[in-house]
């Protein structure tokens, strides 16, 4: 009969000192390179993650051309600061030459909105699943099939649309299962790669491949459209991401003792500084323990009030830009994307400047929540003035920049305070509260969308103001209750025999 019994205090300092001083003696002092294997894994990662929010994105950019402009049941009127405007603005004025290139559909702003929308229920499902699978199985499993899912549904997305509405839409409902599971399980790999002082700077380049993934769907999505037409866009991102697939399944290993081509002591210094991380096959999860947990709600709730704020730039910007300052579609998407542009250098400067901290000295819950702070409230207090300094598109244009740049800080905050707090579970709850805030990007535009349509004067700063306001609550609860110390229920329990 197995029992779980504890160490007894005493027991509990001896090992720990003895944990330090195994620490100093077999954890090689190795300096971290950029040719490492470990960092090839987070550049291959990031490639990934490229590929799946690039093909996630890119609807949102050939709606314009899918939809005709010419149609009344496709245009709703709208008004901003008093200025009648097209609520989908210029964006909706798809070039004339499109109609000879590619299929054009009569969708209602209620059925865009659904095919939007429709991506992203799948996250709510899967993100959790896909992380406690990829601690099972293997992330390379997981990851690569869901990759290559997405690619495939991508390419077949034009087919979709000719077969009509309810095809589609299930197809991108099945494609968001897909892409939720590439992100959700994706992070169970840093368990055995990431040391834990660096990985703030792996996770910060793995993630910040999906900045650049808006940035090119946003940029090259507009253009592709006009002059091959709207159907390439998801042929060349599709074709891209099965080519992403096959990098992936050829150099992704699941853990670097049977990776072949890590150095033997970069493999040393990799299993050295994760040796007391290494996780019990037989200690199930504790759900109650988990549900009770402030500091697993805290980084919850703050993922959530985050990717509100991520959500809306990334779905309105476009229709904010184009509605207020009547700015052309070439134009427009130049100026949408650059924000992202800007956030995908940041992030990766920010996964680097949390890790130095922390060479320092600085506690991790300090730098956890510095991080977290500067990503949440600079941001959204940025966004909430737009409505007050509307004369000029270039200010808004930075401050947008500047905003959307900040806002990735929470890559090296938030977003993996899970591995310090319950490494040993770590695949499943990074997974779940991702799901938790994946909940956003559905939310977000039914509630913008009804607040613009109520208020024509002052939707905006309904909208910004409502993005302030949860914003501040989930950072709020997270300074309070947010931790990065192991948790009891995370920590390794003896089994004994009876």
């Amino acid at each position: 009969m197995a029992t779980k019994t504890e160490l007894s205090p005493t027991a509990r300092e001896s090992k720990n000192a003895q944990d330090m001083q195994v620490d100093e003696v077999l954890i090689p002092r190795k300096v971290p390179s950029l040719c490492s294997a470990r960092y090839g894994i987070a550049l291959v990662l990031h490639f990934c993650n490229f590929t799946t929010i690039a093909q996630n994105v890119i609807m949102n950019i050939t709606m314009v051309a899918m939809v005709n402009s010419t149609s009344p049941q496709s245009q709703f009127n709208g008004s901003s600061e008093g200025l009648p405007v097209d609520s989908f603005g210029d964006l909706n004025k798809a070039p004339e030459s499109l109609s000879a290139k590619a299929p054009v559909y009569d969708w209602s702003p209620q059925i865009q909105g659904i095919i939007f929308g429709a991506v992203g229920y799948g996250g709510i499902l899967t993100m959790a699943p896909s992380g406690y699978l990829a601690g099972r199985v293997g992330t390379k499993r997981v990851v690569g099939i869901s990759l290559f899912a997405t690619s495939f549904l991508t390419l077949c997305i034009p087919l979709a649309a000719d077969f009509g509405i309810v095809f589609l839409i299930v197809t991108r409902i099945v494609q968001g299962l897909s892409q939720c599971s590439v992100i959700g399980g994706q992070f169970a790999i840093w368990e055995k790669w990431g040391p834990p002082h660096e990985r703030s700077r792996l996770c910060s380049i793995a993630l910040s491949g999906m900045l650049l993934g808006c940035f090119s769907a946003i940029l090259i999505g507009g253009f592709i459209s006009e002059t091959l037409g709207w159907p390439f866009v998801f042929y060349i991102f599709g074709g891209v991401g099965c080519v992403c697939c096959l990098l992936w399944f050829i150099v992704i290993y699941d853990d670097p003792t049977s990776y072949p081509w890590i150095s033997t002591s970069e493999k040393e210094y990799i299993t050295s500084s994760l040796k007391q991380q290494v996780r019990s096959s037989q200690q199930p999860l504790p759900i109650k323990a988990v549900l009770r947990s402030l500091p697993i709600w805290s980084i919850c709730l703050g993922c959530f009030s985050h990717q509100w704020l991520v959500s809306t730039m990334i779905v309105y910007i476009p229709t904010y830009i184009s509605s207020v300052y009547h700015i052309n579609i070439r134009d427009n998407g130049l100026l949408s994307a650059l924000p992202f542009i800007v956030a995908w250098v940041i992030g990766i400067v920010g996964g680097y400047l949390a890790d130095f901290l922390l060479t320092k000295n600085f506690r991790l819950i300090t730098v956890r929540k510095i991080a977290t702070i500067l990503g949440n409230l600079p941001a959204s207090a940025l966004i909430v003035s737009l409505p007050y300094l509307n004369s000029s598109y270039i200010t808004a244009t930075a401050l947008l920049t500047l905003s959307c740049a900040l806002s990735t800080l929470c890559q090296s905050g938030i977003y993996i305070n899970v591995l310090d707090i319950a490494p040993r579970h770590s695949s499943f709850l990074m997974g779940a509260s991702r799901g938790f805030s994946s909940m956003a990007p559905v939310i977000v535009p039914t509630v913008s969308g009804f607040l613009l349509s109520q208020d024509p004067e002052f939707g905006w700063r309904n909208v910004f103001f409502l993005l302030f306001a949860i914003n501040l609550s989930g950072l709020i609860f997270y300074l309070i209750f947010g931790e990065a110390d192991v948790q009891d229920w995370a920590k390794e329990r003896k089994l004994t025999r009876l």
